[in-house]
């Protein structure tokens, strides 16, 4: 997830470019004051006029007490996908959003609950609140972790390179993502020049069951598609389980073997999980299976 600052008209035009999964264009921390009309209208504006083909848009409002609803009612009506809700603290700042979106969907014409929700979880009383958060609405796509607001309210700044220092927010959030079936998104990673550092913290948040990065500079995409992408040896390894489970299916047979070793629904699940990520990478395709 690439975030753009709204008030950028060159990366807003040459956001596509960039090869990122989804595309966060920022109206809140990333636009001064002064600024926030105009990013407003840009971010309108590069909506309704740039193609950014199948990649994901994502706008980030402001709060709902401020900007917020001129947010959302400019990009809903250009068709974005989903809002992200900053600072999000409890159910009740979702169930707001949700009222505001589904008045402007009807306004415009757009299909009611076709504008997903995002929430950003970025306190203390947030994370403890994840799960609750997550279940507040069926526009609820996906949670993520805001580590800089979130360290700043523990009186305490972000320590690079110490994975347990965010340790009991990622899992209070990741586990509240899988209760409820939505994306987990981890936060960013500021020191853009850190590159073996940042490698090293996608590769734990991946080992933690996250679905993705969030990101600040293009150099940073390419590390999390190469650390998301399964190795050739796991993509035969899936393959040949998810070959054996459909032909097991096609006997009625309860029993799969692969190498010589028993298989059972958590592998195949996993292996299914390793195709998927495969064809995601464009390492594979429909043919290949």
């Amino acid at each position: 997830m690439m975030f753009m600052p709204g008030a950028n008209p060159a990366m807003l035009r040459d956001a596509g470019l960039y090869g990122a999964d989804s595309l966060m264009f920022d109206l809140e921390d990333a636009v001064s004051l002064a600024e926030k009309d105009t990013a407003r209208a840009l971010v309108h504006f590069a909506l309704k006029t740039f193609d950014y083909g199948d990649t994901e848009t994502i706008v980030r409002i402001n709060d709902l007490n401020t900007v917020g609803k001129l947010d959302i009612d400019a990009v809903v009506r250009t068709g974005v996908d989903v809002i992200r809700l900053p600072k999000t603290e409890c159910a009740q700042d979702v169930i707001d959003a949700d009222e505001v979106i589904t008045e402007v969907e009807r306004a415009c014409g757009r299909e009611v609950g076709s504008t997903g929700i995002f929430a950003a979880i970025e306190s203390a009383e947030g994370v403890l609140n994840a799960l609750s958060i997550a279940q507040a609405s069926p526009r609820v796509c996906g949670i993520a972790l805001g580590a800089e607001d979130y360290v700043t309210n523990l009186k305490t700044q972000r320590a690079y390179g110490d994975n347990m220092q965010l340790y009991f927010a990622r899992e209070m959030i990741l586990h509240a993502a899988r209760a409820t079936g939505i994306a987990a998104v981890d936060t960013v990673y500021s020191d853009v020049d850190n590159m073996d550092g940042f490698r090293a913290e996608v590769e734990h948040i991946k080992t933690l069951g996250f679905d993705g990065k969030s990101v600040i500079n293009p150099r940073q995409i390419p590390v999390v598609n190469d650390v998301y992408a399964p190795t050739e040896k796991e993509i035969q390894k899936a393959k040949e389980i998810v070959w054996a489970a459909r032909e097991a299916e096609e006997k009625g047979l309860g029993v799969i073997t692969v190498r010589g070793k028993m298989v059972d629904k958590p592998i195949i699940t996993r292996a299914e999980r390793t195709i998927m990520l495969a064809k995601a990478s464009g390492l594979i395709g429909e043919e290949d299976l």
